[in-house]
């Protein structure tokens, strides 16, 4: 697993009542039943559940780093290519990815998402290849 990947599922584990779902090429993460992100080992990818301006807003603002996955339910999925993020950022997406899917009381017992970072004993870095 590269290093990348590692720190990512440490951001994930990091979060409040996270459940794993492992399938034969994919790790989908869920917050009380409801998906939030999916984890592909194979090509250090994450998809992750965001607005739909954010969506938009991340594809366009850099491709090399972000794909449209697809969009469901009002929200647009976004593919992160994990070797291309820093930290900050990504655990700043998987944090909002979270919380468009837990439930409003949960969100409200975990608001501080920076906190992750020193929870999943990463070091503060941005920009590209910040994750590796």
């Amino acid at each position: 697993m590269a290093v990348a990947d590692a720190r990512f599922l440490r951001i994930v584990d990091a979060l409040a009542e996270v459940e794993r779902t492992r399938g034969r090429d994919y790790t989908s993460f869920s917050v009380l039943g409801r998906r939030f992100g999916y984890h592909w080992p194979r090509t250090s990818t994450t998809g992750l559940k965001q607005t739909l301006s954010e969506q938009l807003a991340l594809v366009s603002e850099r491709p090399d780093v972000f794909e449209v996955q697809f969009t469901a339910g009002g929200f647009g999925w976004v593919v992160v290519h994990l070797p291309r993020i820093g930290v900050d950022e990504l655990t700043e997406l998987v944090y909002e990815a979270w919380r468009l899917s837990a439930p409003e009381s949960l969100v409200e017992q975990h608001p501080n998402h920076l906190a992750l970072l020193s929870t999943a004993d990463t070091p503060t870095a941005s920009g590209p290849q910040g994750i590796s």
